[in-house]
């Protein structure tokens, strides 16, 4: 146990094995980010509060690329953005984005900042709106929230509260001319909200390029469909352990 951890445990009583477990679901959930095609370059940034606490975080460091990313390579950050463990730099815009995030939207324990492309597409519309034109879509319904003001990069804090007072409860918030933050209670469900989100993106784009009329499903079935994958409870932990597998089979070493 490092010296951080044995003054860290007297204060906040974390469980370092769960921190271990979160810093290998984020280089995996990376790795898979990367692997479908949702990353870009060595930008974009996921995060993770830490277990009983909202003032410290894990954050991929800058300047590495997703496809190479590790557990061991996961910085642990403080509120202050001071990394406490790990070698490297947060990115300064991740800083400013995801630390007010976790402080503001305590529930959303994973923050998965992407300029993945369809949903991306999404953001540099008049109207961003994610329709219900399909059952992946819908699965959303009533947790999107629209910021409909490109702010230039975020180099500032105050950026990322005021995104968090956008974002609200939600789950997912599209980003004008820029790009979506995607959250969730654990890495697997994060992962597995990203993932089909992008999916739901990619259907409307590839719908509204035929140039025909749009089938929207209405309100009250699309609520009702919502809540029934709402009672789905475990399908994002089964499906991000699958990933991880397929990871797993292809000799990643992620975990390490």
């Amino acid at each position: 146990m490092s010296a951080l951890q044995s003054s860290t445990l007297k204060t906040g009583d974390i469980d370092w094995q769960a921190v271990t477990q979160a810093r290998r679901d984020l280089a995996a959930a990376l790795r898979l980010a990367h692997r479908f095609g949702l990353s870009e370059g060595i930008c974009n940034h996921f995060s993770f509060a830490l277990p009983g606490r909202n003032d410290l975080f894990l954050l991929n460091p800058e300047g590495q690329h997703w496809a190479e990313m590790r557990a061991s390579d996961i910085l642990l950050l403080d509120a202050d953005g001071k990394v406490l463990e790990g070698e490297g730099e947060a990115e300064r815009t991740a800083f400013c984005i995801h630390v007010p995030l976790h402080l503001r939207c305590p529930e959303a324990r994973a923050v998965l900042h992407t300029h993945m492309p369809c949903a991306t597409v999404m953001t540099m519309l008049e109207d961003q709106s994610l329709l219900p034109l399909h059952q992946t879509a819908i699965r959303f319904w009533g947790q999107v929230a629209y910021d409909n003001e490109f702010a230039g990069l975020a180099n500032d804090p105050a950026e990322g509260e005021r995104l968090a007072a956008l974002l609200g409860s939600g789950q997912v918030l599209f980003m004008a001319n820029h790009g979506v933050l995607v959250t969730g209670p654990t890495i697997a469900v994060a992962f597995d909200r990203l993932y089909y989100l992008e999916r739901a993106c990619q259907q409307q784009v590839n719908a509204m390029q035929t140039g025909r009329p749009l089938r929207a499903v209405g309100d009250n079935m699309a609520a009702l469909t919502a809540a029934q994958y709402q009672a789905m409870d475990n399908y994002g932990e089964g499906h991000f352990r699958a990933l991880k597998r397929l990871l797993e089979r292809d000799g990643e070493d992620y975990a390490d």
